[in-house]
């Protein structure tokens, strides 16, 4: 079947309308207040959808909405089967994205490379 390689992108998207609405609207668990879902992939066989989400603040903080996220996630499961066609509804499986605190990093350190900004001390270097 050749067209059936879009469909895990078709249901990441769908994914990602479900989990980002739920958050929104209905779930009220204080952990997730400011998680923003950054993007959402399936497997081929559409069993497991990685759902990455970006949270601000201390990695405790970051921790707790993970926390939160996995509980909610039977809810929005049950939400995700009302939204989708397929027979397989995902499983559900959170995970920090660091790409923007990475990116951050990578900026950071270009600037020290240009002599921007001075070089933070690093470990073991006194």
């Amino acid at each position: 079947m050749k067209g059936s390689s879009r469909r895990p992108e078709q249901v990441g998207e769908t994914v990602r309308q479900v989990v980002t609405d739920a958050l929104l609207r209905e779930i009220r668990d204080p952990r997730v207040g400011l998680v923003t879902v950054t993007h959402v992939q399936v497997s081929g066989d559409l069993s497991v959808a990685r759902v990455a989400v970006a949270v601000p603040g201390e990695e405790a903080e970051r921790q707790r909405a993970l926390e939160g996220l996995q509980s909610a996630a039977g809810f929005l499961r049950s939400r995700l089967a009302k939204a989708l066609s397929t027979r397989t509804i995902p499983e559900l499986r959170f995970e920090l994205d660091r790409g923007i605190e990475h990116a951050a990093r990578i900026n950071q350190l270009l600037a020290e490379v240009r002599g921007d900004v001075p070089a933070e001390p690093t470990e073991g270097s006194d």
